[in-house]
């Protein structure tokens, strides 16, 4: 039987993680009790049992301390039960955002202030996300996405990618993105804006693709980015870090970096040891 617990960051998708582990074929429980935990193993994992995929989700609420949710699994270890922790993310501003959209309470929020609660539970789960044999961060995941990684694990069975990296095209003037970790500004290489047939198309366009990258300094620069994100990725995954962002700018966001935030995507392509995602974040504003 392959058991699933589902915890993390309320707000960070738990409960949609575990509806699309539904969908996948497993026999998912939500908020159980904790007194009824143990119990609920012990009957779903019997031999003549006919389930054989369960996702268990637990989380952190107001009336019960998650401590007691953690010595229940160390004693379900302890008797032979095996299980695998998915713990699910995301960063403070998204949660931030997501619990004003809904208009919901933290459940640690007792004073009614959403930032305390996510603080605190932060420092609650800590354990428990250290210990998890999965961590997804759904800060700029979308829905398809999150749907697919979850597949690749529990479906398909496929090596677990610890770091998500997203290559991200963006314009100067629409802002730099506030999440990036690493921002390279690629307005130093000519403007295909400039160049009338190419105006009104984008580095998704093979004529604007060969037009920047016509130039030596676009290839010279694209082998050094590449060169140094290969070194940093095993570093960033030994350090523990399981989202990277690379911003790649120019003017507009449309043309020069969406030509070479594609050509870095294509480099970083299929190696294996990291989940890759690329978006273009203002290919589809107005006039460049």
């Amino acid at each position: 039987m392959r058991f699933v617990v589902v915890t993390g960051m309320s707000g960070g998708g738990k409960s949609t993680a575990l509806r699309m582990l539904e969908d996948a074929g497993f026999y998912c429980v939500d908020n159980l009790p904790v007194p009824l935990i143990e119990k609920f193993v012990e009957l779903i994992a019997a031999p003549d049992g006919e389930v054989t995929k369960v996702a268990l989700g637990l989380d952190v609420r107001a009336d019960q301390a998650f401590g007691d949710v953690q010595k229940i699994l160390e004693n379900l270890k302890a008797n032979g039960y095996l299980f695998e922790i998915l713990f699910m993310e995301a960063n403070d501003k998204t949660l931030l955002k997501r619990y004003k959209e809904t208009r919901r309470m933290h459940p640690l929020s007792l004073d009614g202030r959403i930032e305390d609660g996510i603080r605190k539970e932060r420092k609650v789960l800590n354990d428990i996300r250290n210990k998890s044999d999965y961590v997804i961060d759904t800060s700029n995941l979308l829905t398809r996405e999150l749907k697919e990684e979850l597949e690749r694990i529990f479906v398909q069975n496929e090596e677990y990618n610890s770091l998500m990296v997203t290559i991200l095209s963006f314009g100067f003037k629409h802002g730099i993105p506030a999440d990036a970790d690493l921002v390279f500004d690629v307005r130093f290489l000519p403007n295909p804006f400039y160049i009338d047939e190419l105006k009104y198309k984008t580095g998704n366009d093979k004529e604007v693709q060969d037009y920047v990258m016509g130039f030596l300094e676009a290839s010279v620069f694209i082998d050094k980015l590449a060169d140094m994100v290969e070194f940093l990725i095993p570093n960033y995954i030994k350090e523990g870090k399981y989202q990277l962002v690379i911003g790649i700018g120019c003017t507009g966001g449309k043309h020069r970096s969406v030509t070479l935030a594609n050509h870095l995507y294509m480099r970083m392509k299929n190696k294996g040891s990291y989940g890759l995602k690329i978006d273009h974040r203002d290919v589809g504003q107005g006039t460049p």
